[in-house]
C-alpha cells in the first residue's frame, strides 16, 4: 500500500514531531512534510499549545506549490476549531491532492472526522503508515484521550541484584552521572513527576529538570496520606506542586497552602490515597505523561493495581545485598503464575549502566488493593 518513498517522508515527519517533545503538552507532538514531484516543498512541527499546527507551518512554506502535492502528517489533521482553525480545512484550501496520516487522532472531537472530511472534498487519504512509531511518540496523549488517564512511566535506579536503596535508606548514587543525565530527558518530556512521601522524607529531592534548557517544569505530585511533608521541603519550592492526601490536618494544610502547593484529598477505603483517582484527576488537568520517581512502596502499589504502563529501569553494575530495599514492595506470591511478566521494549547501555524499557503484562485477575502511606 505504501511505497519506500512514503516511508522516507513519514520518517522525516516523525523526526520533525520530536521537536515538540518537551513543549507541546497538553497537545500531541505532530510533524508534517509536504512533497511534490519527489521534492519537499514544505515542512513543520507543532511546538506549543495555542501556536499553529504542523500542517500550517508546512503549508506556509509550500505556498502555492502545495496544489497537487502530498502531505505526510504524523497525526490525522484536526477537523474542529480549538485554539486554532481546523487543519483539514487548510489542506483543502491549499489544494493538496493526497494526505497520508500515520495514525487516526484518538481525540473524540476528531477520531476519523478529519480524514472523512478530506475524502469528502475529493482528497485521497490513507492512514497507518509507521503507526507504531507515531503512537509511541504520543503515548500519553493517546492514553488520556482513550482511557481518561495519563501514561505512567516508572523510573527506577537499581543495582544488578534489584536493590534501590540500602537498608538505612541511603541511595545516592546507585547509577552513573550519564544515567542521571538521561533521566533529565524523561523528566523534561513528562507533564508530571510523581513521588511518595517516603522518598521526600529520606532524600528531600527537588524533582526538577536540570542540565537541560527547558522553558517548562513538570508538575510535581506527592502521595502523602497523612500530610507528613515539611513546608520547607525542596519539592515545594517554587510552587507547581500537588499533594495528594487522605487524612485531613487543617493546621498542616494551611502551612502547605502557604507555600503555593495545591492539596487534593482523595482517600480510599483504607484511608490512604486512592492512586486511580489521583491519575484520573491528573488526566482532568490535561496531564499526558507521568514519570514516577518513588520508592518501593509507591512502585509496588502502582504495579499491584496495574497502573504502570512502562518501566524505565537503570541497572548499575553493583551488588547491594539482600538486606537492601527492593524495587517493589508487594505481597508475597505463592505461585509463579502470579508473577508479572514484562514485554521488553529496549535494552541500551547508558555510560556504565544498562537501561531497560519494558511494559508490564498484567493478567485479568483483580489487582491487589495496596496503597503506600
Amino acid at each position: 500500500m505504501f511505497t519506500a518513498s512514503d516511508h522516507i517522508w513519514m520518517a522525516r515527519a516523525l523526526k520533525l514531531a520530536e521537536q515538540g517533545l518537551y513543549t507541546t503538552m497538553p497537545n500531541p507532538r505532530v510533524g508534517c512534510v509536504i512533497v511534490k514531484d519527489g521534492i519537499v516543498i514544505g515542512e513543520g512541527a507543532h511546538l506549543k499549545a495555542g501556536e499553529p499546527h504542523a500542517e500550517v507551518f508546512a503549508l506556509r512554506q509550500a505556498g502555492g506549490h502545495a496544489r497537487g502535492a502530498t502531505a505526510y502528517v504524523t497525526l490525522e489533521p484536526c477537523s474542529h476549531t480549538g485554539r486554532t482553525p481546523p487543519c483539514a480545512e487548510a489542506l483543502v484550501k491549499a489544494g493538496v491532492a493526497k494526505v497520508i496520516a500515520a495514525m487516526v487522532d484518538p481525540n473524540p472531537l476528531v477520531a476519523g472526522n478529519g480524514l472523512a472530511y478530506l475524502q469528502a472534498q475529493h482528497i485521497e487519504v490513507a492512514s497507518g503508515l509507521m503507526q507504531a512509531q507515531a503512537q509511541e511518540l504520543n503515548a500519553g496523549f493517546i492514553a488520556r484521550m482513550s482511557r481518561k488517564a495519563p501514561y505512567v512511566r516508572c523510573k527506577i535506579a537499581s543495582s544488578l541484584d534489584g536493590r534501590i536503596a540500602l537498608n538505612n535508606g541511603h541511595s545516592q548514587w546507585i547509577t552513573s552521572e550519564a544515567a542521571r543525565l538521561d533521566v533529565q530527558h524523561w523528566r523534561a518530556q513528562s507533564c508530571a513527576i510523581l513521588t511518595g512521601i517516603g522518598t521526600v522524607l529520606s532524600d528531600d529531592p527537588a524533582m526538577t529538570v536540570r542540565s537541560l534548557n527547558v522553558e517548562r517544569q513538570p508538575l510535581r505530585v506527592i502521595v502523602d496520606s497523612q500530610l507528613r511533608i515539611s513546608p520547607q521541603a525542596k519539592i515545594l519550592q517554587g510552587g507547581n506542586t500537588l499533594i495528594a492526601f487522605a487524612q485531613p490536618d487543617d493546621n498542616k494544610a494551611n502551612l502547605l497552602l502557604a507555600t503555593g502547593a495545591e492539596l487534593l484529598c482523595i482517600p480510599n477505603q483504607d484511608n490512604k490515597v486512592c492512586l486511580k483517582t489521583l491519575l484520573s484527576h491528573l488526566a482532568h488537568m490535561q496531564i499526558n505523561e507521568v514519570l514516577v520517581e518513588g520508592g518501593e512502596a509507591l512502585n509496588g502499589a502502582l504495579l499491584a493495581q496495574s497502573l504502570i504502563d512502562e518501566l524505565l529501569i537503570y541497572y548499575a553494575p553493583k551488588l547491594m545485598g539482600s538486606a537492601a530495599k527492593g524495587l517493589f514492595d508487594m505481597p508475597a506470591f505463592t505461585h509463579m503464575n502470579q508473577a508479572i511478566g514484562l514485554d521488553v521494549l529496549e535494552l541500551r547501555q547508558i555510560g556504565c549502566d544498562i537501561r531497560l524499557r519494558a511494559n508490564p503484562v498484567y493478567s485479568v485477575k483483580k489487582p491487589v488493593n495496596q496503597t503506600p502511606s
